[in-house]
């Protein structure tokens, strides 16, 4: 599929990896989307292949003392993953994050909350996984969500990736994780997701539960 970038803003883009998706063949699937960008572009995947949508919460790890700096990312039902080159390059040990690690599962849980309130996790042993987002970078919280979504499938059913947009070389390191990646368009000069879209707002809690609330 050729698209032209940059994106008019995550709805066009969802409409878009939607077609790309719709031609896969699928048992059963559930479409996970990962807050809150990732749900305005799930929200027509979800409706093109009539497949439940729900979120999977992700959060970055930062490194102590320097926040902004993601050292690793865990989501809910799984494990921390840590960029383990990054680790050593600072002189770090997992343990010397825990405390870090031990915050964001906090996070994690309270967004959890806000987002799916007393509803429980959809149930993916046996299913189909499509994990969205609007973009991916570095893909450390991609990883992290493709990881807990193993653990739930319980070796029942695949897992696909599908992003709009994303560097090249990490979509590479994602084939890994994945036995699908489904990316739309990998541009040379990848610096961030929000370059290759010309509306980029920020999306509140409010405007990713209006959109799990109109899909089943």
């Amino acid at each position: 599929m050729r698209v032209r970038l940059p994106f008019a803003d995550r709805a066009q883009a969802g409409a878009l990896l939607a077609h790309a998706l719709y031609g896969m063949r699928r048992r059963d699937p559930v479409v996970l989307a990962l807050p809150r960008g990732g749900v305005a572009v799930a929200a027509p995947v979800s409706d093109m292949l009539d497949a439940p949508l729900d979120v999977l919460v992700t959060r970055k790890i930062g490194c102590p003392g320097q926040p902004e700096l993601g050292v690793g990312a865990i989501a809910e039902g799984g494990e921390p993953v840590f960029h383990q080159d990054l680790l050593e390059k600072l002189g770090l040990e997992p343990e010397d994050v825990a405390p870090v690690v031990d915050r964001e599962r906090l996070e994690l849980a309270r967004r959890v909350k806000v987002y799916r309130g007393d509803r429980p996790a959809p149930e993916l042993r046996g299913k189909d996984v499509i994990v969205v987002d609007d973009g991916m970078a570095t893909g450390g919280t991609a990883t992290a969500a493709l990881r807990a979504v193993r653990v739930r499938q319980e070796g029942r059913g695949t897992s696909t990736l599908a992003v709009p947009v994303a560097a090249g070389d990490t979509v590479e390191r994602m084939r890994k994780e994945a036995d699908n990646v489904v990316v739309l368009a990998v541009p040379w000069g990848f610096r961030a997701v929000g370059q290759w879209y010309e509306s980029f707002d920020q999306l509140t809690d409010d405007d990713v539960l209006d959109l799990l609330r109109e899909r089943p």
